[in-house]
């Protein structure tokens, strides 16, 4: 993936890295949105549950903004569609750069608020539209990502949220234990393990984002865009500045 091949290698080093470097910035994302806005930001099934319920309630205006940040996870997904897999789909090297400095934009631009104190007052449960605008950009960057790795790994990886996740490693762990009996299992141990990987780095971004976001507030997200931009530069190098037409990640 950093070096933008159509030939994606599921476990290869070089995805690996990208892979578990997002879900430690996912967990931060989402610690980041629950400890300023009291929302999850990449939790689609809660909100359509909780906007049901508002909207049942009579309280439309909340009950549509959790609708509103539904879309904006869809929009990210769509962004990812149209950068990585029609590209894909019409036998072209993905431009993956163009992916990480899209989430680089974006964090940037949550920072940016951040820093000027753009979201309402910290903390505080989801009631403006400094706090939604907030929500909707970190749900928006979350689709983007997890729509690109759903691409880039033939749907085999989540980055942002544990429940896909999490079934997978239950399912490949039986399938682990009952390798004399199968066939075609061959992967399956590197696939618990990269699932485990996951899982446990958007724990600790999630842990570390807890004495972050206490200690920085709406400036925490500086982290998270330290990340994307790292990300970036990375891929801009090798996709642009300098690229290996025979590398196969």
């Amino acid at each position: 993936m950093i070096f933008g091949s159509q030939n994606i290698s599921t476990y290869s080093k070089s995805n690996m890295f990208i892979w578990l470097t997002l879900a430690f910035q996912a967990g931060l994302l989402n610690m980041g949105g629950f400890l300023s806005c009291r929302s999850f930001v990449s939790h689609v099934t809660g909100f359509a549950t909780l906007a049901s319920l508002e909207i049942e309630s009579g309280k439309f205006s909340h009950g549509f903004g959790l609708i509103a940040m539904l879309f904006a996870f869809l929009f990210g997904a769509m962004m990812s569609g149209v950068l990585v897999d029609l590209r894909l789909k019409l036998n072209k090297k993905p431009k993956y750069y163009l992916i990480f400095g899209f989430l680089f934009f974006i964090t940037l631009l949550i920072t940016v608020g951040g820093f000027n104190n753009l979201f309402g007052a910290y903390g505080n449960p989801l009631s403006d539209f400094r706090g939604y605008s907030l929500v909707t950009l970190l749900c928006f960057t979350c689709g983007v990502q997890n729509g690109t790795i759903t691409l880039v790994s033939k749907s085999i990886v989540r980055t942002t949220h544990l429940t896909g996740i999490t079934t997978d490693l239950g399912i490949g762990l039986v399938r682990v234990l009952n390798r004399k009996r199968l066939v075609n299992i061959e992967n399956e141990g590197r696939a618990n393990a990269m699932r485990i990987g996951i899982i446990l780095f958007f724990i600790i971004g999630s842990l570390a984002g807890v004495p972050i976001f206490h200690k920085f507030e709406f400036r925490g997200f500086i982290f998270p865009c330290l990340i994307s931009a790292s990300l970036f530069a990375i891929t801009f190098y090798f996709q642009v500045l300098r690229p290996r037409e025979t590398h196969k990640s």
